[in-house]
């Protein structure tokens, strides 16, 4: 498993490509949700990539503050389906705590908006739900907090 970190304009096309394709066959395809994906966001985005030899098995985006929050963010968390279950979920979002964490963000509260019917998988990662749940994209989503120890 070979993990990437990179801004946008150090993307190859290749791994953008996989990227948009990976984020339409989860977030639009599978959970039928029609929205825009492709957005300004990715332009000021760290793209995190877990490969699996050449292919895109994971990702996620980490996301600047002032952006979606006043706090850094993680978005567009994704696993393709053929390589769930193997906990790649939890690596994941580990590598993009300790990224966060130990580099450009160290001893700042991280903010996600988690689709609700995860929020045990995010608590288990030390995140914790604030506030009422609400409709993004007519999925419900709950904002969670991670504060660094």
């Amino acid at each position: 498993m070979e993990i990437i970190i990179k801004e946008f304009k150090a993307l190859s096309t290749l791994q953008l490509f996989e990227i948009y394709q990976l984020r339409s066959e989860v977030f639009i395809v599978e959970q039928s949700c029609a929205y825009q994906d492709v957005d300004g966001i990715d332009l000021k985005a760290e793209h995190l990539l877990l490969m699996e030899a050449e292919t895109l098995a994971a990702y996620a985006r980490i996301i600047p503050p002032g952006i979606s929050y006043k706090e850094p963010s993680i978005g567009r968390v994704v696993v393709k389906k053929q390589f769930r279950g193997k906990d790649l979920g939890k690596i994941l979002m580990k590598e993009c705590l300790k990224y966060m964490v130990n580099e450009p963000y160290k001893n700042k509260d991280i903010v996600i908006s988690a689709q609700s019917y995860l929020i045990k998988f995010y608590t288990d990662l030390g995140f914790k739900a604030e506030g009422e749940g609400y409709l993004e994209d007519d999925i419900p989503h709950t904002k969670m907090r991670f504060k660094p120890v």
